[in-house]
């Protein structure tokens, strides 16, 4: 069992509060000491009141899938001898009806070497990676792998 934590502060400052036109912006401390802002979607609370340059949960959420996938992906890539490059995920997530439903992950990826995986390898390594990721099996959003593996 292990424990993974972060910090999550906010501050009203002077702002009055209960009018609902306080800053949305927060900040969200990790162990290893990386602080990054955060705030709540400008989708969902209009800029001033939130920042469109801090990270809001609903891109945090989507990061953490895509982030989660593809470390898998590069583990199950080098136990099998594939060696990767590069490996970048222009990952979506689609919120409707209050929820993001649907995690769609496009990830590129760049091989060298001898060995280079073929199309069919590359959608098991996506299919395993998937069914490793301690995330995805932790959510309900569907989340589908789709695009160009390769580039």
């Amino acid at each position: 069992m292990s424990i993974h934590s972060a910090e999550v502060a906010w501050h009203r400052h002077d702002a009055k509060f209960t009018d609902n036109r306080y800053s949305r912006l927060h900040k969200w401390t990790f162990d290893g000491g990386m602080v990054v802002p955060g705030s709540s979607s400008p989708h969902v609370v209009r800029v001033p009141l939130s920042d469109p340059s801090a990270v809001d949960p609903e891109e945090a959420y989507v990061a953490s899938l895509s982030s989660c996938h593809m470390l898998w992906f590069l583990s199950l890539a080098a136990r099998d001898g594939y060696v990767v490059d590069s490996y970048v995920d222009a990952a979506e997530g689609m919120m409707a009806d209050g929820w993001i439903g649907v995690v769609t992950l496009k990830p590129m990826v760049a091989f060298s070497g001898e060995k280079a995986p073929t199309d069919a390898e590359l959608e098991r390594l996506h299919h395993e990676a998937h069914g490793e990721c301690f995330l995805a099996r932790s959510v309900k959003s569907e989340i589908r792998v789709e695009g160009s593996w390769r580039f």
